[in-house]
């Protein structure tokens, strides 16, 4: 390998995430990725996948981050768990924050621990009071701790709990208002649960202040048939399909431009076309008409 090694010393400042379209930073497209820089704004990298100060991903992320601005994008702090938060997980992000110095961090409304045993999985809150007052007051500390403000991603469920008061929509306009964190809003997730619970998703983005929203997720999801009814599963396997694409185009009118990233996870295409996929992200952000970029409130 050339160059320095990530336990190495070095100098860099932040670079902010522009309003045009990423990509997921995934292991096996690492090494393409390096040798043709594609013509993409961003990458967005998994927080944990980084963690130790060094070895050969973090190496090849620092190599990146010569060339694009990068997000961090965490999904094992599990801020809705009642589990005390995880401090030596914190300190590993705070670490990794300090040495990449991404353009932004951000986690998941979500849970994913409970009395030290973890779950390979994002699952969702109830939505009451009480898990508001809970979940704000987790934001605060990781927000303390990486001095840093902090994006929290809507999630995709399945599932939900009869004793939620408070529309998911409502839930996260809150934390924003009573934490001073901002939005990665997510609609693929919010067309997927859209479905699986029969709400309207433009009623649900159209709730969405312009001013919280400071990045956006795209990705692929599956419709699976059971025998009591169809759920569409997140699983950012496959491109986005037509649906969340025009979700997107209109939810960049009510909202106005903002930094969107491609999410692909499981099988994994060649590098040129998930950047196929984000231009067809920037095409959107290229034609989106001046008029209609005003921000709402």
């Amino acid at each position: 390998m050339n160059g320095l090694m990530p336990n190495q010393s070095t100098a860099v400042s932040s670079r902010a995430i522009p309003t045009e379209a990423g990509i997921g930073l995934r292991g096996p497209h690492m090494e393409a990725l390096l040798q043709s820089l594609p013509a993409v704004g961003w990458l967005e990298a998994h927080s944990e996948n980084y963690f130790g100060g060094s070895g050969v991903p973090l190496y090849y992320l620092l190599r990146a981050r010569e060339h694009y601005p990068v997000s961090l994008h965490g999904v094992g702090l599990s801020l809705g768990s009642t589990d005390p938060l995880c401090r030596s997980h914190l300190a590993r992000l705070r670490d990794l924050v300090d040495q990449v110095q991404p353009g932004l961090v951000s986690e998941h409304l979500s849970w994913g621990s409970v009395s030290d045993i973890h779950f390979n999985d994002l699952l969702p809150l109830p939505y009451t009071e009480e898990a508001l007052d809970h979940f704000c007051l987790r934001v605060h500390q990781v927000q303390e701790a990486l001095g840093r403000t902090l994006l929290i991603e809507n999630p995709s469920s399945y599932l939900r709990y009869r004793h939620s008061t408070i529309a998911e929509w409502e839930f996260l306009n809150a934390i924003c208002q009573r934490t001073g964190a901002l939005l990665l809003l997510d609609i693929n997730n919010v067309f997927v649960s859209a479905f699986n619970h029969g709400f309207d998703a433009q009623t649900y983005l159209r709730a969405i202040p312009a001013t919280q929203v400071a990045e956006i997720h795209l990705a692929g999801h599956s419709l699976k048939q059971f025998e009591d009814g169809a759920l569409r599963i997140d699983d950012h396997a496959s491109p986005v399909c037509e649906d969340v694409w025009a979700l997107y185009r209109q939810s960049l009118q009510w909202l106005g431009p903002k930094p969107t990233l491609i999410e692909w996870d499981a099988e994994l295409p060649p590098l040129p076309e998930l950047v196929d996929q984000a231009r067809i992200a920037q095409d959107c952000l290229d034609n989106l008409s001046p008029p209609d970029r005003g921000i709402r409130s």
